[in-house]
């Protein structure tokens, strides 16, 4: 039995207006065509699928069957042909981040809030990109986002420049090294150092700082939650190198200090990794416009003493 999509929405359509006449009128057909295109299913079926003698047109019991059948597929075949049509025309789609630095989350979830309410038809997911390698995932499609601070040259994908933030050294109000206006790779010789459970190369502190000076901190201590980083630090059981965003918090509160590192202090820029034919995409470029403008909000309300 070979059934069509038009058998599942005549049948609906016959049972929904109860005779042949305003089903072929809803249908957009004659009525003799309809006629023929019933007669032709329940050949193929060998059973009949309506009761004829009966007014208005009822359906058989192997009608019926028929018929929850097509309950059941039309509302999903309109579902696709909506969902398809918001896909054609901008308005929806599927944005899974990968995020390679643990501190992104802080200034990111309020991107995607804003993000969410503007595009509510777009499918919103997260995956830490430490866990896996997240620019070949991008590029097999596995995710469609990667936000990192290391841009490589890559077919297909596109590195969108988001904003430059500054490391800060992190230590608590007592620290020894709070009298000073800034630290140096030799500063961090003698302290533990607390950072983010991050292979070193992809750390600033050590890809920009102790790696090239050929220093080593006493200890190394890795913390997955920023606020437990923090906490420790206020301990005096560490020092931290942290993103300014992050530091926002830490305006009001006495116990911590932050400093640049260097006297020129460091300045990096983070960005968003897209297959390049997708980053004009409507709901991509909105993505990356609130990507750009929220972190310096954050930023700008992280300035310390």
């Amino acid at each position: 039995m070979h059934i069509e999509f038009r058998h599942l929405k005549t049948i609906k359509a016959i049972h929904d207006t109860g005779g042949l006449a305003r089903a072929a009128e809803r249908l957009h057909i004659t009525q003799s065509a309809l006629s023929h295109q019933v007669k032709g299913l329940e050949d193929q079926a060998g059973v009949e699928l309506f009761v004829r003698r009966t007014k208005p047109l009822k359906l058989s019991a192997a009608g019926l069957r028929l018929l929850k059948l097509a309950e059941r597929i039309l509302p999903e075949i309109a579902a696709l042909e909506d969902e398809f049509s918001g896909l054609r025309s901008g308005r929806a789609g599927r944005m899974h981040i990968a995020i390679e630095c643990h501190a992104c989350f802080e200034w990111l979830f309020p991107v995607l809030e804003k993000f969410r309410h503007a595009w509510p038809e777009v499918d919103v997911d997260i995956r830490p990109g430490l866990a896996f390698g997240a620019l070949p995932a991008l590029q097999r499609e596995e995710v469609d986002l990667v936000i990192s601070s290391d841009p490589e040259t890559l077919d297909c994908v596109e590195f969108t420049p988001l904003f430059d933030y500054e490391p800060r050294f992190v230590a608590a109000a007592k620290h020894p090294l709070a009298d000073k206006p800034f630290v140096e790779a030799e500063d961090f010789r003698d302290e533990t150092l607390i950072t983010y459970p991050v292979d070193r190369a992809r750390l600033d502190v050590f890809s920009q700082l102790l790696t090239p000076a050929k220093v080593e901190p006493r200890g190394v201590r890795q913390v997955e939650l920023t606020a437990v980083i923090l906490l420790l630090v206020a301990s005096q059981r560490g020092v931290a190198v942290l993103p300014d965003w992050v530091l926002r918090d830490l305006r009001s509160q006495s116990d911590y200090i932050s400093r640049p590192i260097t006297a020129q202090g460091l300045t990096r820029r983070l960005y968003a990794a897209t297959r390049a034919d997708e980053t004009a995409q409507p709901f991509v470029a909105h993505l990356l416009r609130l990507a750009r403008t929220e972190p310096l909000k954050l930023r700008a309300a992280a300035a310390l003493p």
